[in-house]
């Protein structure tokens, strides 16, 4: 789909996007909806069912899709995350499996990973498979899975034989229960749940890459994805809430005044207007980055989703705060990415972390000495 019927689409679904909110659901064939407008993992393959778009179209469409509803967003985050995955890390009969059913809508994914012990560091899972003739048996509790709620597959790190591994399990599969979570701050139409797995049997071709590439390899590929398409949802976040501020100013009167006189208020658009153009420039450059499969694409999309959800979160409380009480009724969108906006700190990686994982990339390679300038030198910082 190219830029203008993606524009035109999410603008049919704009006017639904705060009762999706406020009902914490999106509606029922919205998955289809999407996948026959070419948005579901859409840089995949076409002999995969993708259009073969690149970051960059990628990233646009995520961009368009957050400006409207950050939930729509997830969606085609997560289906791309678990897409992505199963293209690098599948089998060739994994790929004509499951890619052709993603891209094409009939399968919803989830990305169960997060669990009570393991968020920031995911080592530290504790969901087991062992073997059982020729299958697998997974238990397991995992946590916050988007889209848990609805998904007919989700791609599961667990451990097997003692090292950390991923595995699709179908959610009609006897022993999977889900618990859903109502009332999150943001994504509240995201179908977030908590799912159980007791003694759930899956064969063994569900396998994606051998134990001890599950974290390493699989996640990673999927986190990295995912932090792609959320940065430029924040991104589209923070355009919107320009825009929607921006009508507000100018329209709003103080008496005779008029909002937009204040020199202090249009001084705080400016500052809106270059955050969220300083993040959108970032975006760009991860996607070229990626693009090019250079060295550093994985460090340019961190820096571009830390840049963006922090850009998402300022630049919606200050159209908040010049917005006053017509920016918190529930209807406001600025009041949806508001709240939504605090979640993407969070996800794929709270800002904290990337913040020490940007600092270790700027000390490599660096040494220390003592202040006397003698001794020897400390070893490459990490």
């Amino acid at each position: 789909m190219d830029e203008t019927h993606a524009e035109l689409f999410t603008d049919s679904l704009r006017p639904h996007a705060a009762s999706w909110d406020q009902a914490g659901q999106l509606p029922a064939g919205i998955v289809q909806d999407l996948a026959r407008a070419g948005l579901l993992a859409c840089d995949l393959p076409v002999r995969y069912g993708g259009s073969a778009s690149s970051p960059l179209a990628l990233g646009r469409l995520c961009a368009e899709l957050g400006g409207v509803c950050s939930a729509l967003r997830s969606l085609v985050t997560v289906q791309g995350m678990v897409a992505a995955s199963v293209l690098r890390w599948g089998t060739e009969e994994q790929r004509s499996r499951w890619l052709p059913a993603l891209a094409g809508g009939d399968l919803l994914a989830g990305f169960a990973a997060t669990e009570d012990g393991a968020g920031t560091e995911l080592s530290a899972v504790a969901s087991t498979l062992r073997r059982d003739g020729a299958g697998l048996v997974l238990d397991g509790h995992k946590r916050w899975v988007t889209f848990g709620e609805r998904a007919d597959v989700l791609l599961v790190l667990a451990r097997l034989d003692g090292h950390l591994a991923t595995v699709l399990v179908e959610t009609d599969r006897p022993g999977v229960t889900t618990e859903s979570v109502r009332g999150l701050l943001g994504l509240r139409a995201a179908h977030v749940a908590h799912v159980r797995f007791d003694a759930v049997r899956v064969p063994q071709e569900n396998l994606v890459a051998p134990p001890g590439f599950g974290l390493s390899h699989v996640v990673a590929v999927a986190l990295d994805h995912g932090r792609h398409t959320i940065a430029w949802g924040c991104v589209g976040m923070a355009a919107a809430c320009v825009d929607h501020v921006s009508a507000h100013a100018a329209g709003r009167r103080q008496g005779t005044v008029l909002l937009s006189d204040h020199q202090v208020v249009r001084a705080r658009l400016g500052r809106a207007v270059v955050t969220t153009a300083a993040a959108r420039e970032l975006c760009v450059r991860a996607a070229a980055s990626r693009q090019d499969g250079g060295p550093d694409a994985l460090l340019d999309t961190v820096i571009a989703k830390y840049a963006a959800a922090r850009a998402a979160a300022t630049v919606s409380q200050d159209a908040l705060q010049l917005m006053g009480a017509v920016g918190c009724t529930a209807d406001s969108p600025v009041e949806r990415f508001f709240r939504d906006a605090r979640i993407t700190q969070l996800i794929e990686g709270a800002e904290q972390v990337a913040e020490v994982r940007i600092g270790d990339h700027a000390l490599r390679g660096r040494t220390r000495r003592p202040a006397d300038g003698q001794g020897a030198t400390d070893g490459p910082a990490r």
